[in-house]
């Protein structure tokens, strides 16, 4: 094995996930440049903000789905009456199934088209009691992204963040000297790896349905995967970096990680990623050499020893 690969198997990288929430907002959202164009500029974020104006929707009460802005790689949804639980499923050309719930009424949540382009459904289930769910609407839908970017720049219940974010005005300031994506993603991964304690009893403790709040952790330096996988996935996001947060399998390890699309190389698999144990971080020189390396681009691509359940 060559001394780059060795070098590569040993620096993997981080993550970890579960459920936040996003309120949508009604000031129309920046469009993203086309795919392999430069995005990131140094210490400028740029929050996208989700609109759910009516134009399509799906449901009456106590669910209200809004798929007006599907094109930008989400939906929303509205749950009408306090009180009631819902859950959304929601199956895309991946033929995963996204599972989601709100028991929060009036609140606007956004969920991520993940599996980009393609035909979508939609199921809309009430809970009736327990754990018993009864039909409430089926919708169907094709869509058609303005770019494959958009899911992994929105924010959305798994990675919620807006323009008032403590996590998005710190990102800000990092990064400033920063001169490019790849230079970003070190720094706020030393960050958040170098200021943020893991919580064991929380860990010990969480519920299911827990949504981590990003500035909520800042405030406390301690958290969860959840939390240290929301605010890195949120702040790389705020800039312009697009990021996947991906959960799933290391053979029979749950495991958890970030992939992010880097202007020299492309969609970088695994950037940064939890192994259960530590967070790690890709070997940022590498990674920028892969353009013009073979061998780099071949374990990059290399997906083979892990198994995918969700993106984020």
């Amino acid at each position: 094995m060559s001394s780059i690969r060795r070098r590569f198997l040993s620096a993997a990288l981080f993550l970890s996930i579960l459920v936040f929430c996003c309120a949508c907002g009604n000031e129309p959202a920046e469009k993203q440049a086309a795919p392999g164009s430069s995005h990131y500029e140094p210490g400028k974020t740029r929050v996208l903000v989700p609109e759910a104006d009516g134009a399509v929707t799906a449901g009456s009460d106590p669910l209200i789905l809004d798929f007006s802005h599907a094109d930008q790689g989400y939906f929303s949804g509205t749950l009408t009456e306090p009180g009631k639980k819902v859950n959304i499923q929601l199956t895309g050309p991946d033929n995963i199934i996204y599972k989601y719930f709100l028991d929060t009424a009036d609140v606007c949540t956004t969920f991520p088209f993940t599996a980009g382009d393609g035909d979508y459904l939609v199921l809309a289930f009430e809970n009736i009691g327990n754990d018993q769910y009864a039909s409430l609407f089926s919708y169907s839908l094709s869509v058609q992204l303005e770019n494959e970017f958009l899911p992994f720049l929105y924010p959305n219940q798994y990675v919620f963040f807006n323009d008032k974010s403590a996590a998005v005005q710190l990102a800000s300031e990092i990064t400033a000297e920063c001169a490019t994506d790849l230079d970003a993603l070190q720094v706020i991964y030393e960050y958040v790896t170098g200021h943020i304690t893991y919580d064991d009893e929380k860990a010990a403790t969480v519920e299911t349905g827990y949504l981590p709040d990003i500035d909520e952790t800042l405030r406390t330096g301690t958290g969860i995967c959840f939390d240290y996988a929301a605010l890195t996935a949120a702040m790389l996001r705020s800039l312009s970096i697009p990021a996947r947060l991906e959960i799933g399998y290391s053979s029979n390890v749950r495991h958890a990680w970030i992939d992010v699309f880097i202007e020299s190389v492309g969609w970088v698999e695994h950037a940064v990623e939890f192994n259960g144990k530590e967070w790690k971080l890709m070997d940022p020189t590498f990674a920028a050499a892969a353009g013009n390396n073979e061998e780099i681009n071949e374990y990059i691509g290399d997906g083979g020893n892990y198994t995918l359940q969700y993106i984020r």
